[in-house]
């Protein structure tokens, strides 16, 4: 709940008063359905204390600080010595390559970017801002730059966390999707998404996206080390580090997408920072030697 400057301004808004909803969304300078989600994360962290009460039209949710002080431990375990990890987020709408199908469509925080279901809006300079895109068949394909600083050679492992779940009209929650992650034109792996959900807001999605539309995903994190690859933990695959030719390219490809012969081919829904249920976009994580 902290982990948000958003949030840490609405706390400290709230420091010396209560505010409804409205009045702290004019006071930051952004939309209520924004502040209502950030303020219900808030709340549910039992951050923030909110009571209904009577107003001129019907009630208005008033909140106000649970706590006076917050205080945070700043002494984490140690790394390894001279162990780092190296982490770019890279925007949903930023890809460099791709292949659609429709059902397919861009939205960002305010509306659809195009058409829905024409592949000409994946080529509209607004994609850069997309925070969901979806289609029932293809691949997204991202270039990510390389630290020229970094030797190959102290590269442990790569890894790409996505929120990302299946593609159906509207949604299913039960649609199986053989969700395939690529890292320089070599298969990481393969995760089957269990649907395309939606019935509920995503803590992020903004209001205005109808509830029988996709709502959020789930978070998946593909790695490659020199063992192998794995997706959240579990084997995944026998590609290793070696197979990627990290030395003789410039930049790091990450390709998503749903293979042509995919067991389930149920397409894909793929989240950023302003939709679904985590804050982030696609984040690639070059882990380190000591």
């Amino acid at each position: 709940a902290l982990d948000s400057d958003l949030r840490r301004r609405i706390l400290e808004l709230l420091v010396d008063r209560s505010m409804n909803i409205n009045e702290i969304a004019q006071a930051l300078g952004i939309p209520q359905s924004t502040c209502a989600v950030n303020v219900q994360i808030l709340e549910q962290a039992r951050l923030l204390a909110c009571d209904h009460v009577a107003a001129t039209k019907g009630a208005q949710k008033r909140c106000s600080l649970a706590f006076r002080e917050v205080v945070l431990p700043l002494r984490p375990p140690a790394p390894a010595a001279d162990a780092c990890i190296i982490s770019v987020d890279m925007p949903i709408g930023l890809f460099t390559d791709h292949q659609v199908a429709p059902p397919c469509g861009l939205l960002n925080e305010t509306g659809v970017i195009g058409y829905y279901d024409h592949s000409d809006a994946f080529a509209n300079p607004k994609r850069a801002g997309a925070g969901l895109i979806w289609m029932a068949k293809g691949f997204l394909e991202y270039r990510f730059p390389k630290e020229r600083a970094v030797d190959a050679g102290r590269i442990a492992a790569l890894s790409v966390s996505i929120e990302v779940c299946s593609e159906f009209p509207g949604y299913k929650n039960e649609w199986p999707s053989d969700i395939t992650v690529w890292i320089n034109g070599q298969e990481i792996g393969t995760w089957t998404s269990p649907g395309d959900f939606g019935g509920k807001y995503g803590l992020l999605t903004p209001r205005w996206w109808d509830l029988m539309n996709t709502q959020y995903g789930l978070l998946k994190t593909w790695r490659v080390s020199e063992s192998g690859c794995q997706i959240d933990g579990v084997t995944a695959g026998a590609a290793t580090l070696g197979d990627l030719r990290i030395s003789e390219l410039e930049y790091f490809t990450v390709r998503i997408g749903v293979k042509d012969d995919a067991a389930y081919p149920g397409g894909f829904n793929l989240f950023g920072r302003c939709f679904g249920n985590y804050e982030q976009d696609i984040v690639l994580r070059v882990e380190l030697k000591p």
